[in-house]
């Protein structure tokens, strides 16, 4: 089939659930001009994830297609009746063609990544297997929590164990694969667009309704929405494709891998040849600066990359926020206003347990930025506590399903560069003063990773500056300043303080990882709302500003224009979405086992694999089936538990289950790890030289062996 009809067929579900949840969103952003249309999506997707979730997990219905049917009708019934009940009520009609540009814009997107992704669909490489065994064990799944799929069950732990990572994002990726009835191989990579075209499309509707609020800064002449529009574009292409200031690399002779040179000491003319896009993540020595673009490219399905449309409809919340409170500013405060206090605080509990749940670091920013939003909007009030105390209890109440499961992996909070006399303490209470971690980085480096933000941030106060000298601050600047104020916090914060891991060298990465991530996200966002204050500006001094911020622009835009060509090529390829495919040509008895069991074998039975290091091809068949594995990954396994030795115990059973000569001992360490089938391909001959393959056939069966003869899969008795 061709990839067009199966996205098209993929977008049709997309725009169904928009539909039926619209009603829901245009309530909740009535005063956007779109009424938060292209937010119906993202909305209805994590109402039916969790719902299934929660069901699943209390064991009420089973996770099916059927039962997703049955809460996507639920949800059509649910916006029919509120429909119905709101008619009565004045709303104001939303703006049919910013409607049709985000649907087009959703689409456009969508198309564009599945195509870019069909140029090298291969789940393959770096943590891909990781991710793509999450999404397969969801789906294997009858109820919740879903098995890990790189550790076994054994004696102690009879039933298995349940994924330790957060995986709620997996779990709407599974949902919309069931719901489908794609190939799950081919719906990781639409998964990627959907997340892509999502992300698009509510960084449209968030700038362009920004701009609109600002706009009451200037004059009160409506906007033109031709000029909505193209705000709206730009803050979706600032925050989903703009790179950093990196892109002055372009420029130079490039440096050495891993030692980054100052620009000015080896500017020499153009060099687009010597650019390579990933050093804009990896600029800093030992440490991880992502940010979107940079994730569309290589196509990990990270908690983090879920999490990117769920973060944007919290931001867009965050400003429906501070508009109704715009409008409410001379309007007395009635009973209704505490009803608003209660549900706007349950909302934000379940969006903060949303994001905690998909990428655990998210919980704690958006909880603390909900906190800071609700001491804006009703100062040191009744109020404020009212919405801080209801926030924490949803919070803890909507991620109660997930947490009683997970048991965090962070073992405390280090302090960068710690002075002598606390490296001699050690530890006060969470706080870790670990001697030789000490990485302070250059103000130059930070310049190169963040200057596009700040110049814009410093250019708003110059921009602003009349208008920041009223009181009360009009919250049009409030909210710009807080993403930019909040934004920066994040990006400090690992120059003093990091969550310790177990990675020794790299001890802050993850922090700084994690916490830019969102910081850009943000920053980008207010950029937008700098462009349009801008623009009002006056002047000579408004030209140099303006100047400043286009050369800046320049530099973030031109790195998605390095970033696809660089992992895709000259896009030259017949597009498939088949992420399985490339085993064809490489390793064609793999995917003959991997298609076997996943058409033959229900449920999650304990396969034997060849046990294998991190971003290793090893766990590959459990990665594609969702079937346990006695031990995979060493390293991320090692994360996840909190030690290595959850792996390192299994090692040596799994040599001598393929190894030994000792039918009983065989037998024995297949009933600890209640092993049903044992693989047996030419990677498990390559890593265990002294395989004994003729035992299995004598405490077990052959079920299925490949056309060429090298792959084999038995059953144990």
């Amino acid at each position: 089939m061709s990839w067009v009809v199966i996205t098209l067929s993929w977008y049709i579900w997309w725009l169904a659930i928009g539909l039926i949840f619209f009603p829901l969103t245009r309530r909740l952003f009535h005063r956007f001009a779109d009424q938060g249309y292209p937010f119906a999506k993202t909305g209805g997707v994590v109402l039916i994830s969790y719902l299934m979730f929660v069901l699943g997990i209390v064991r009420l219905t089973p996770f099916t297609q059927a039962s997703l049917y049955l809460l996507v009708s639920l949800g059509l019934l649910v916006s029919l009746y509120c429909q119905r009940r709101w008619a009565s009520q004045t709303q104001p009609r939303p703006n049919w063609v910013i409607i049709g540009v985000e649907e087009g814009l959703f689409l456009a997107a969508l198309l564009f990544l599945a195509f870019v992704r069909g140029q090298e669909p291969s789940i393959h490489g770096l943590e891909k297997y990781m991710d793509f065994g999450f999404i397969n064990s969801i789906l294997r799944s009858s109820h919740f929590p879903p098995l890990d799929m790189w550790l076994s069950a054994d004696r102690q732990n009879p039933n298995g164990f349940p994924i330790n990572y957060y995986y709620f994002g997996h779990l709407t990726g599974a949902v919309l694969i069931k719901l489908t009835g794609v190939n799950p191989a081919t719906g990781y990579n639409l998964i990627l667009a959907s997340i892509f075209a999502q992300a698009m499309t509510l960084s449209f509707s968030l700038a362009l309704n920004l701009v609109s609020f600002l706009q009451s800064l200037v004059n009160r002449v409506a906007i033109k929405v031709r000029s909505l529009i193209g705000y709206g574009l730009l803050g979706s292409f600032i925050v989903n494709l703009a790179g950093n200031l990196h892109t002055i690399y372009l420029f130079t002779t490039g440096y050495p891998p891993d030692q980054p040179l100052p620009f000015w000491q080896i500017f020499s003319g153009y060099h687009p040849e010597k650019y390579w896009y990933p050093n804009a993540t990896r600029f800093i020595p030992f440490t991880i600066h992502e940010f979107p673009a940079y994730s569309y490219v290589v196509a990990d399905l990270h908690g983090h990359v879920f999490d990117i449309p769920f973060v944007l409809f919290t931001l867009a919340f965050f400003l429906a926020l501070f508009m109704g409170a715009s409008d409410a500013t001379h309007q007395p405060k009635t009973a209704s206003t505490s009803q608003r206090v209660i549900f706007n605080s349950l909302l934000l509990g379940f969006l903060t347990a949303v994001h905690y749940m998909t990428n655990a670091f998210d919980g704690p920013i958006y909880f603390l930025l909900g906190l800071i939003v609700f001491f804006l909007l009703y100062r040191a009030t009744d109020l404020f506590l009212l919405s801080a105390a209801l926030l924490a209890a949803a919070f803890l109440l909507f991620s109660f399903p997930f947490s009683f499961f997970f048991k965090p992996f962070v073992s405390g909070i280090g302090l960068n560069c710690s002075p002598q006399f606390l490296v001699r303490l050690r530890q006060l209470g969470p706080f870790l003063f670990e001697p030789g971690n000490c990485q302070p980085d250059p103000l130059w480096m930070l310049f190169v990773l963040w200057g596009f933000f700040w110049i814009s941030f410093v250019l708003l106060f110059i921009a602003a500056r009349r208008r920041l000298r009223s009181r009360p601050l009009p919250f049009p600047l409030v909210y710009l300043l807080l993403l930019f104020s909040f934004g920066t916090v994040l990006v400090i914060i690992p120059e003093f303080f990091y969550i310790k891991d177990i990675y020794p060298a790299h001890f802050r990465a993850n922090t700084m990882f994690k916490l830019g991530y969102q910081a850009f996200i943000m920053m980008g966002m207010a950029t937008t709302g700098v462009f349009f204050l801008l623009r009002q500006w006056r002047g000579w001094r408004s030209w140099l500003g303006k100047l400043l911020l286009l050369a800046a622009f320049v530099l973030v835009f031109l790195y998605p224009f390095f970033a696809f060509p660089g992992y895709y090529g000259h896009f030259n390829r017949p597009p498939q979405l088949a992420g399985d495919a490339w085993m064809l040509t490489t390793s064609p008895d793999d995917k003959e086992v991997i298609d076997y069991l996943n058409r033959h074998i229900k449920g999650q039975p304990v396969i034997l694999e060849a046990q294998g290091d991190s971003y290793t091809d090893y766990d590959r068949i459990s990665a594609y089936t969702g079937l346990p594995t006695v031990a995979g990954w060493w390293v991320h396994e090692w994360l996840w538990r909190g030690s290595p030795n959850i792996v390192g115990s299994r090692i040596d059973d799994i040599v001598n289950i393929y190894q030994s000569h000792d039918l009983s001992q065989t037998k024995r360490l297949l009933a600890k790890y209640q092993v049903d089938y044992v693989i047996v391909t030419p990677l498990e001959r390559n890593k265990y030289p002294q395989l004994y393959e003729h035992k299995f056939s004598q405490i077990g069966k052959r079920i299925f062996r490949s056309q060429d003869g090298k792959a084999t899969i038995y059953q144990i008795n």
